[in-house]
């Protein structure tokens, strides 16, 4: 009998330590991830966690093994837990912004980064990715904020300050585009993107001639740039040189045939130079490849109505009415088509509007680089968890 329960006890004790062994602590956790055991490392602090649930500095570590893992949105969530648990825990808000940031998550990113930087206002690291957050967000003030001390202290790290330049440039603050750009020229005189971008900057400051000059650097060191024909094509066709902007919008067409805005700018300068027929051409052919370019569509309703197809002149002015209502053109040439077509009460009505967006009308040419791209190009941007 005693024999028996000294067996019985020896079992007990056993599994007792058995049982023990099998709930995995952080210095094992730790050890794991040091060999590079990734998937393990993870298991072990997820098992630390539900072993102590109010382990934020645990919850913190197993994010960081996930983001190593690159599973940014499990880490994520690991490290909101580490912070509901201690929301001063070192470090956990800059990992969080970054992973967020590495999603793609350029809001959700920004806050936790915003939270970074106030715990750590010398962190360089929370005030760069913080940047690049708003920039991948289109927040292009703020990105131009935090990344301009940044780029300045870091003067040979071209792609930040490419970034700081497209953000200036966004932001519509041209005079910091332009000496970014001045910059990337001097590292590189050849760049055909370079003297594009430098053009555009001269362009938002209604420096025209100097941006002409950019956009033929641009072409002439890469002749078969997409887009490069077309932005000298309409700084020329803005400055009334229609046969400089049809030879380099037929250029642009040579190397894309279906570039949308060239046929469009070419159907504008057709039907300056009254061809009609190759108006109607080149505008139906922009229409049918992007039909969100105001300029086809009111050209298209103009050329149809003076050929008295009312009916088709009215489609192509409401739609371009529909593309932006605050500007007066499109409503000036429905109201006389309904005026043509003697629709009185709708004439009146357009031309009523026509005045009221006149009396308050103060908006300036839209910018060559909203009409080259809808955005900006998309972050290149890196980085690395801190560890706790």
């Amino acid at each position: 009998m005693n024999s028996r329960r000294a067996e019985f006890v020896i079992i007990v004790l056993l599994s007792s330590v058995f049982a023990a062994a099998q709930v995995p602590t952080p210095a094992h956790a730790i050890a794991l991830e040091q060999a590079g055991k990734l998937p393990e490392a993870a298991q072990a602090w997820k098992a630390v966690t539900e072993h102590n649930p109010r382990d934020a500095g645990a919850f913190a570590s197993l994010g960081i093994v996930l983001s190593k893992e690159q599973k940014y949105h499990e880490a994520a969530a690991a490290y909101r837990k580490a912070l509901a648990l201690n929301p001063k825990l070192p470090g956990v808000e800059l990992n969080l912004g970054l992973a967020e940031f590495k999603q793609g998550h350029f809001r959700s990113a920004s806050s936790a980064l915003r939270a970074a930087l106030a715990a750590d206002p010398s962190s360089i690291q929370a005030r760069t990715l913080l940047g690049l957050s708003y920039y991948g967000a289109r927040q292009f003030v703020e990105a131009t904020t935090y990344l301009e001390p940044v780029a300045k202290s870091d003067p040979a790290n071209v792609e930040l300050h490419r970034v700081l330049a497209q953000s200036c440039l966004w932001a519509k603050d041209y005079p910091c585009a332009l000496e970014e750009f001045r910059r990337l020229l001097q590292q590189n005189p050849d760049s055909a993107d370079a003297h594009i971008l430098t053009g555009e900057a001269f362009d938002g400051l209604g420096k025209t001639p100097e941006a002409i000059a950019e956009f033929k650097a641009a072409a002439q060191a890469s002749p078969r740039e997409p887009n490069v024909h077309f932005g000298l094509g309409y700084l020329y066709w803005k400055s009334h040189q229609y046969e400089d902007a049809k030879r380099e919008l037929e250029a642009e067409l040579a190397v894309d045939p279906e570039n949308a805005q060239a046929l469009a700018y070419l159907g504008d300068i057709a039907m300056k130079a009254n061809q009609p027929d190759d108006a109607v051409s080149f505008l139906r052919k922009s229409i049918h490849l992007k039909n969100d370019i105001r300029l086809a569509s009111i050209d298209l309703g103009v050329i149809l109505a003076q050929q008295k197809q009312y009916p088709a002149a009215v489609s192509a002015l409401q739609h371009a009415v529909a593309l932006d209502p605050t500007e007066p053109d499109a409503h000036y040439r429905l109201a006389r088509v309904y005026q043509e077509m003697g629709r009185t009460a709708e004439s009146q009505k357009e031309f009523a509007r026509v005045r009221e967006l006149r009396a308050t009308e103060d908006k300036a040419g839209e910018e060559l680089v909203r009409k080259m791209s809808s955005s900006p190009p998309a972050l290149n941007a890196t980085g690395t968890e801190r560890p706790n």
